[in-house]
């Protein structure tokens, strides 16, 4: 009996020994454990999620293609139907032919103006002229140069583009007599003047040629 009992204390004993050692393995933290909330993404050397995410589409302003200004905005309808169309490249031959037409006006050259002008407008210088020819005067003019010259106003009319120009103008001009007396104007002085003018052409056309269509403004 004594013996019997002394084995049981004894296992006990050995139980309660393993328990010990394993709760003091088992139960207690040394700090080195891994954070229980770490994923396995970050386990994995992956990207947090706010990384991962990608960033939101930056706004963008809108493009627009039509310019707002009516003038442009014509223009570019000219550019569009003509692609030979250039700014520059019209003001320069419009201020050309400002001053081949106000030269051959004065001179009564009719065969220079006719082509460059519409059959109406063509009318009103070949009245002019005849009217100075009618009274047996004659003009002296000398063409000074331009102050300043530029688009004013454009439009598209089915294929005929209409670019009007301002040119603010400076010459010497007087009207003379049979005798060579002055009668109208200043052989010596320089006269300021401004023309508007328009100039007419069909985009669908092969001739290149731009007409003077309409003329507002000061008389040579």
């Amino acid at each position: 009996m004594n013996d019997q009992l002394l084995g049981i204390l004894f296992f006990a004993m050995v139980a309660g020994i393993i328990l010990f050692r394993l709760y003091s393995v088992l139960g207690r933290r040394t700090g080195n454990e891994r954070p229980p909330q770490e994923s396995v993404s970050a386990r994995m050397g992956a990207a947090p999620p706010d990384a991962m995410t990608p960033p939101l589409p930056e706004r963008v302003t809108p493009v627009t293609s039509a310019p707002s200004d009516p003038l442009q905005r014509a223009l570019l309808d000219i550019k569009l139907a003509d692609k030979n169309f250039e700014e520059d490249h019209f003001v320069s031959g419009a201020k050309s032919a400002f001053e081949m037409i106000v030269t051959a006006y004065a001179a009564g050259d009719r065969a220079t103006l006719k082509p460059l002008a519409s059959a109406e407008v063509f009318n009103a210088f070949d009245a002019g002229i005849r009217a100075r020819e009618e009274a047996k005067q004659k003009t002296s003019f000398t063409f000074v140069g331009f102050k300043d010259a530029r688009i004013t106003h454009a439009a598209l009319k089915g294929s005929n583009a209409e670019v009007t120009m301002t040119f603010a103008a400076q010459y010497i001009s007087a009207t003379l007599d049979e005798s060579g007396a002055v009668v109208e104007g200043d052989a010596k002085s320089v006269r300021d003047v401004t023309d508007v003018w328009t100039f007419c052409r069909d985009t669908r056309a092969s001739d290149p040629n731009w007409l003077l269509v309409a003329t507002s403004g000061d008389d040579v």
